[in-house]
């Protein structure tokens, strides 16, 4: 199976991640895709071959293996780091339509296209919410259906054309339990890491509206305070009592030109 598109995917998602995702990436990449593809898929190479029962009965090793692994439990790790790493696709969707509007618009409409604010500050949030529902559920699927995260030596199966309960044997069961609890620590890492950027990116948000509202509730208290003294407070902040004053020494100025030409001609006449 090739990889190269989830790893073009997340590259691009690095560039508008906070230090946190970049964080979560780098886990995604080594401890979890290098190590599937490196090592556990040669682990789980041809495991319906190598799984066998004490029984030459025809297709009780079918069933049986059937009963015991409905998915495969590598195919199923596979299918997991592909729904965790797509909702990062909303992220570069997003980017990518912001930019596309700044080209038809022909203006600079954000300060940059990655910044994480307004409607990108949602889509990366949402995109974290759903990788994190991802994480949990495809944990409690893998749970539910192999009856926990270690692979047993012996399985007993009585099921239909077996003509008794006959027992199944897994090959390298250690060295299977041992690489899902590897990717089962790594999966609660990634897990752990979204909650933190999430808690992160919620509390930076409130912190921020607060000292908005704190400002706002400051400038109104000041601007009541020049009401007081003065007629009205302008958007410059500047109070029009002292503007007024700058308007009437500015007039007596212009005034005081006339008043001496005034007196001069008096004096003439």
């Amino acid at each position: 199976m090739s990889w190269m598109f989830l790893r073009d995917l997340l590259s691009g998602v690095n560039k508008y991640s906070t230090g946190i995702g970049r964080i979560w990436l780098a886990v995604v990449f080594i401890f979890r895709l290098l190590v599937y593809i490196v090592a556990a898929e040669h682990v789980w190479k041809d495991e319906q071959k190598e799984f066998e029962c004490n029984i030459r009965q025809p297709g009780c090793e079918n069933v049986c293996f059937d009963y015991f692994f409905p998915i495969s439990q590598i195919r199923l790790w596979a299918l997991q780091l592909i729904m965790v790493s797509t909702p990062s696709l909303l992220v570069v969707l997003h980017v990518a339509y912001r930019e596309g509007r700044e080209r038809r618009h022909r203006r600079k409409l954000y300060v940059s296209p990655g910044t994480m604010d307004g409607g990108l500050w949602y889509t990366y949030l949402i995109s974290l919410i759903v990788k994190t529902g991802f994480e949990i559920g495809f944990l409690l699927l893998f749970y539910k259906l192999y009856g926990g995260f270690s692979v047993p030596y012996i399985m007993k199966c009585d099921l239909t054309p077996c003509p008794n309960t006959v027992d199944c044997f897994v090959s390298k069961p250690t060295e299977k339990t041992v690489f899902i609890f590897f990717l089962v620590i790594a999966s609660c890492l990634c897990i752990v890491l979204n909650f933190i950027e999430l808690s992160f990116l919620v509390l930076k948000c409130f912190i921020k509206c607060c000292l908005q509202k704190c400002s706002k509730k400051l400038n109104s208290s000041v601007c009541e305070d020049y009401n007081l003294r003065y007629v009205e407070c302008g958007e410059t902040g500047v109070p029009s009592l002292l503007h007024n004053h700058h308007s009437s020494l500015a007039i007596d100025t212009l005034q005081k030109p006339e008043e001496k030409l005034l007196y001069d001609t008096r004096d003439e006449d």
